[in-house]
Order: C-alpha cells, then structure tokens, then sequence
C-alpha cells in the first residue's frame, strides 16, 4: 500500500512539473515581442497623378515607365483634340533597398534628363506609428538650350532641384491621404514675370479604392510665395488607376504639361475654370520586372 500511495505522489508530482514547464513557456512566448504590421498599399502608384506617392519599389524591383501628356484639349480639332503635340517621358526606376528608391528619365519637353531619388523614413504601422514618410530629390538637365542661342550659358544654368518631404497615411482599406512639403530651386528662371529662383509649395493628394483594381485620385499644389500677373496656375489633377497583373496604368486630366517636378509645380499653364487655359489629358504606365 505504501509502495502504491508512493507511486501515485511520484505521478503528480510529474505531472505537476510538465504543468508548471508549459505555463513557463506559454509566458515566455507572450513576453516574446511580436513583429509590428506594416500598412500597406496606401496607393498602388508611384504617383498620385504627376505627384509622387509614398510608395517604393521593392529591393530588386525594376520599373520601366512611360509617360505622355497631349497637347492642350481647348484646341479642339485642330490639334486633335491634343495628340498631335505631346510631351513624352520614358525612363526606368530600380529598388536599391526596401527603403531606397532610384530613378532616371528622359522628357520631350526641353529635352530634360532627371534623376531622383526616393528614401523611405517610417512606415505606417497598423496598430504602432500612424504616418508614413519618404523624402524625395530630383535633379534635372535641360539639354535644349543651345550654346549658339546663349553665348554665356553655363553648364550649371541648366540645372533644377526639387526636395519634398511626402507624409501620407492609409485611413481605411478605401481612402488613403497624402501631404507634401516641396521646394523648388532653378538656377535659370524667368525674370521678366518676377520669377524666384526658390519657390515653396504645399500639395495633399489622395486616393479611394472604387474596385479591387480601380481607384479615383486627386491631387493640388499651392504656392506659399506666389508671383503676381504669373501666366502660370496652381497645379490640379484628377485621375483614374487601372492595376493590370505586372503593372499600373494611371489616366489623368492636369492643369500641366509638364512632368517633370520642377515644370510639373511652376510651370502649368492651364486651369479647371478657365475655359481659355484648357487642360491636358495624359497617362503614365509603369512595368515592374
């Protein structure tokens, strides 16, 4: 009877003990920090419209883009309706790292080379740190002006910088905010209308979801140092995404021809209102390889 009640203590002491080791490991797992979620796929588009998006290629991601911006729609037939005299942007984009993104790109107006780069500061977490924020530079080479037309021109007159600071955040899997912060440097600008060579801008775009694979975008840029009797507007754009499998067409009305950032925010020569400036119907395409 002994040797029986013996065993029985044997046994629940045991037990007892393996008890006691999953309760210490369950509170090992539980003090273990979890990864933190990020939200994604705030837009689907490296730009909103001609605005640039918080979002980043992936390491090891190549994009191939093509842009076009028509001619001016006011002018009804006459230019077909603007197709026969479009500005076109062909380039391609590389992910370096999860949080860098590279670029380069040739335009048709002014024959401009642009290089930039896109560098991924925070991200937004779903239940952790509500915004995500880029910091985007470009550079910009205007190759058109001509050494026999500008005797005195000099290789650094040919230059423009833009830096933005983008801070957006996904609100809900449908809508989807965005503010930017941009500063616009040209080394060669127009004097006769008071231009400054520095100009400051405050842009907010957004997109909402329509579709697992539509979605509307707008975007808008005021300038904080506006130029009296400028010819130039405040930049606005509408849009519409198409994602397609390997790539994302974006179709947009814009108040500018330009996309280049620099003529992209000072140098949009239409408007929503005024019937007599028109507006620019385009697209961008990109494919990720």
């Amino acid at each position: 009877m002994k040797k029986l009640f013996l065993f029985v203590c044997l046994l629940c002491l045991t037990q007892n003990t393996f008890a006691q080791d999953d309760l210490l490991n369950e509170l090992q797992q539980t003090a273990e920090p979890q990864p933190k979620q990020i939200a994604i796929a705030a837009f689907k588009g490296l730009q909103i419209c001609n605005m640039q998006s918080t979002k980043l290629a992936a390491k090891g991601e190549w994009y191939f883009v093509v842009s076009h911006r028509f001619g001016n729609l006011k002018e009804g037939t006459n230019n077909f309706f603007g197709l026969d005299n479009a500005y076109t942007k062909i380039g391609g984009l590389y992910g370096a790292t999860n949080w860098l993104t590279i670029s380069a790109s040739r335009h048709t107006y002014n024959k401009l080379y642009e290089f930039s780069s896109k560098i991924k500061l925070a991200n937004q977490e779903v239940d952790g740190f509500p915004i995500t924020v880029v910091v985007y530079n470009s550079m910009e080479i205007n190759s058109e002006l001509k050494k026999e037309d500008f005797p005195a021109i000099q290789f650094n007159d040919r230059l423009a910088f833009t830096t933005q600071l983008l801070v957006s955040r996904k609100l809900n899997e449908r809508i989807s905010l965005e503010l930017n912060g941009i500063y616009v440097h040209k080394n060669l600008y127009d004097e006769e209308i008071k231009e400054s060579s520095n100009e400051f801008l405050v842009a907010a775009g957004g997109r909402c979801k329509l579709s697992k694979r539509l979605s509307v975008n707008m975007e808008y840029a005021a300038r904080t140092n506006p130029v009296k009797f400028s010819p130039y507007d405040n930049p606005l754009a509408l849009g519409l995404d198409i994602e397609t499998g390997g790539h994302v067409f974006q179709m947009l009305f814009a108040t500018s021809q330009p996309m280049n950032d620099v003529g992209y925010y000072t140098n949009g020569s239409g408007s929503w209102t005024d019937r007599t400036k028109g507006l620019y119907f385009g697209f961008n395409m990109y494919r990720v390889f």
